[in-house]
């Protein structure tokens, strides 16, 4: 029991805790809610920050007591939701799709605690129907092909170019939606035009070497492209720098990143991280939690675009009156936006 004991205190010091995070004690008062991030953590300005907001407004809102724990490298994943799960929390949270075996496993080893996984990648039969997750999981998913139809669709209409880039952190099924609503975006508006895509890497690091990002921005720039939507992390700030360095535009992800670059922030493709962490907190502190696959699209705000007083003077009235169209259709159903790469819109 001993050895046990050490163990676990061994691994936590594997852990680094952002400036911020709870403290990593239960609270005996409160329900009790252990969240683990993705690779590139606290402060991506992006994903991870959107997933921290979320935990933030339902201590604030909830009275909840979160426990944050961020990763050292990809492979104490597994390691942090366990610790968590052994603390006794009421929910853990897997932040981002490279937790979905570690979250199956150990839902199953820990029925009596809830789960959640933000972009949860759902596993399907041999026939294609999708295999859900176990009882006490919830599978948190996004449409970020509808987001990402509507950003490629502004891009084309005001890049005042032929060409438009893609660019992605880790090359895998989850960010080829991206690319993959960003294409058909772009293709609805302008048949003829060109998407240029590239990957950071095949690697979780993808997510957090802002070094390339700028490389494959700086070259993607240099071939004629005006504006780059990136769905890459942190590796995205260095797609900001080279946005500001050629005086060119680029598209945010996750959440609003136009501070990062005034001026040259067209737009981002915000998907609803905070709302469906805080969502999912709030159903385990009403007792009304439960398992399955929970899907958040335009419908339902899980996924939309900046349009404020920062950008407005960037869109045109007559773009954002078009682009307003082309949600209402997706919505309505009249424009099927393709999730996968070569999958007819």
């Amino acid at each position: 029991m001993l050895m046990g004991v050490l163990l676990a205190a061994h691994v936590v010091l594997l852990f680094v805790h952002p400036a911020g995070a709870t403290s990593p004690t239960i609270d005996p008062n409160a329900v009790n809610i252990g969240i683990v991030f993705d690779v590139g953590g606290r402060g991506d300005k992006s994903f991870n920050d959107a997933a921290y907001l979320g935990a933030e407004r339902a201590e604030k809102e909830l009275g909840v007591h979160v426990r944050f724990i961020e990763p050292g490298d990809g492979s104490d994943r597994e390691a942090g939701l366990r610790i968590l799960a052994a603390e006794g929390m009421k929910l853990v949270v897997g932040i981002g799709f490279i937790f979905t075996d570690d979250l199956n496993q150990l839902a199953r080893e820990y029925p009596n605690t809830d789960f959640a996984g933000v972009d949860y990648s759902v596993a399907t039969d041999s026939a294609g129907n999708p295999i859900p997750p176990p009882p006490n999981l919830a599978a948190l998913k996004f449409r970020e092909e509808e987001g990402s139809f509507l950003v490629g669709a502004l891009a084309a209409m005001v890049g005042h170019s032929k060409k438009l880039g893609f660019i992605g952190g880790m090359n895998s099924p989850l960010i080829q939606k991206f690319q993959a609503g960003y294409a058909a975006g772009v293709h609805y508006v302008c048949p003829d035009c060109q998407v240029i895509a590239q990957y950071a890497g095949v690697t979780p690091d993808a997510f957090r070497n802002p070094g390339v990002g700028k490389e494959l921005a700086l070259a993607q720039y240099q071939q004629g492209v005006n504006v780059i939507f990136h769905a890459s992390g942190s590796t995205g700030l260095g797609v900001f720098e080279a946005a500001r360095q050629t005086d060119r535009l680029a598209i945010g992800v996750d959440a609003d990143q136009y501070s990062e670059a005034p001026g040259h922030v067209l737009t981002s493709m915000v998907k609803g991280v905070d709302a469906a962490v805080f969502d999912a907190i709030k159903r385990v502190k009403d007792g009304t939690f439960k398992g399955g696959i929970y899907t958040f699209g335009l419908a339902q705000n899980g996924v939309r675009y900046v349009y404020d007083e920062h950008n407005r003077n960037l869109i045109p009235d007559s773009v954002h009156a078009r682009l307003e169209q082309i949600r209402a259709d997706i919505i309505a159903g009249k424009i099927k936006v393709p999730s996968t790469l070569g999958a007819a819109p």
